[in-house]
C-alpha cells in the first residue's frame, strides 16, 4: 500500500478527466498508470483497520479527480458537442494503446487457456450489449426537478456508475447515460462550478449512491483480483476491447475531420502505449 504521493494528484486528474467521457473508464486509466490494485484496496480499506493508510493513498487521487471534474466539465461538454468525432477518436486511441499493457500484465501467452478467451469474449459482449441498450439515449435531458422516484433513480444511477467506474472498460458516465441522468448531472456540476446551487440536491443524492457503490464493488473486485487474477484480467481485457465499440463515434464526415481524427487517434494510442511501457518497466 502506498502513502500520500503528490504525483497521484496528476493521476487522479487523468482518472477524473476520463470519467467525464461516456465510454471511457477511470479504472482503465488507473490500470494504465499502475495504481489500480492499490486504488481498489484503498477504497475497500476505508471501513477497516487500514483506514488511515487507505485514506492517505486516496486523498491525492480524489483531489485530482475533483479538480479535473471542476475544471473540465464545461470543456468536455463543448468538445463532445462541437468536435465529437475528433475527440472520441483520441479516446479510441487511448483505449487501443492500453490493450498491449493488459496482455503483458496477465502474461496471456502462458496463462490464457480456452476458458480465459471465453471470459474475454464475454467482456466484449457485455460492453456491446450495454452500448446497444444505450443507443437511443439522449444527452439533452437537463431538468433539475426532483421527485421521490427521481431520488431513487439518481441514487441507483450513482451506485451503478461508481461500480462501473472501478471496472476498466465500463465508464461511470456511460452508466449515467444508460440511466438517462448524464445530461442532468453534467449540468448540475457545471452550475455548481458557477456557484449556482440549484442542482446540489441531485449531486448529493448521486454522491451518496457513488459512496455505496464504491464500498460494495471494491470488495468484490479486490476478492476476484486476489483469488482469480488471470480470469479477472481476461474479463477486464474483454471489457476494454469492447469499450472501443462503445466509444467509436462513426466515420468522419469530411477530409479535414478525417485528418484531425487520424492525428488524434495516433496521439491517443502513443500516449497510452508509452505510459503502459513506463508502468510495466517500473513494476
Amino acid at each position: 500500500m502506498q502513502s500520500f504521493r503528490w504525483i497521484n494528484i496528476a493521476k487522479g486528474f487523468g482518472m477524473g478527466t476520463t470519467d467525464l467521457i461516456p465510454g471511457i473508464s477511470g479504472g482503465t486509466i488507473a490500470l494504465l498508470l499502475g495504481i489500480y490494485d492499490d486504488f481498489i484496496s484503498s477504497i475497500s480499506g476505508l471501513f477497516s483497520k487500514r483506514f488511515w493508510p487507505s485514506f492517505k493513498f486516496l486523498l491525492p487521487i480524489l483531489i485530482g479527480m475533483g479538480v479535473a471534474i471542476g475544471i473540465l466539465s464545461n470543456l468536455i461538454n463543448y468538445l463532445l458537442e462541437h468536435h465529437q468525432v475528433v475527440t472520441m477518436f483520441f479516446f479510441t486511441g487511448l483505449i487501443i494503446g492500453i490493450i498491449p499493457y493488459l496482455l503483458r500484465t496477465s502474461n496471456f501467452k502462458e496463462t490464457f487457456h480456452a476458458k480465459h478467451y471465453g471470459m474475454l469474449a464475454i467482456g466484449i459482449i457485455i460492453l456491446i450489449i450495454i452500448t446497444l441498450m444505450n443507443s437511443g439515449e439522449q444527452r439533452a435531458d437537463t431538468s433539475l426537478h426532483l421527485s421521490f422516484s427521481l431520488i431513487i433513480k439518481y441514487f441507483l444511477a450513482g451506485v451503478c456508475a461508481s461500480s462501473a467506474m472501478l471496472l476498466p472498460g465500463i465508464s461511470g458516465s456511460f452508466m449515467l447515460l444508460v440511466f438517462g441522468t448524464y445530461g442532468t448531472i453534467m449540468l448540475a456540476i457545471a452550475d455548481l462550478v458557477k456557484l449556482n446551487f440549484d442542482g446540489l440536491p441531485i449531486l448529493l443524492i448521486v454522491g451518496l449512491g457513488v459512496i455505496v457503490g464504491f464500498l460494495l464493488s471494491s470488495r468484490i473486485i479486490r476478492y476476484f483480483l486476489h483469488h482469480h487474477f488471470v480470469m479477472t484480467f481476461a474479463l477486464i481485457t474483454g471489457l476494454v476491447i469492447g469499450s472501443i465499440y462503445a466509444v467509436f463515434p462513426g466515420l468522419p464526415s469530411n477530409s479535414i475531420e478525417w485528418i484531425m481524427s487520424i492525428i488524434t487517434l495516433i496521439l491517443g494510442f502513443i500516449a497510452s502505449y508509452w505510459i503502459g511501457q513506463i508502468t510495466a518497466e517500473n513494476e
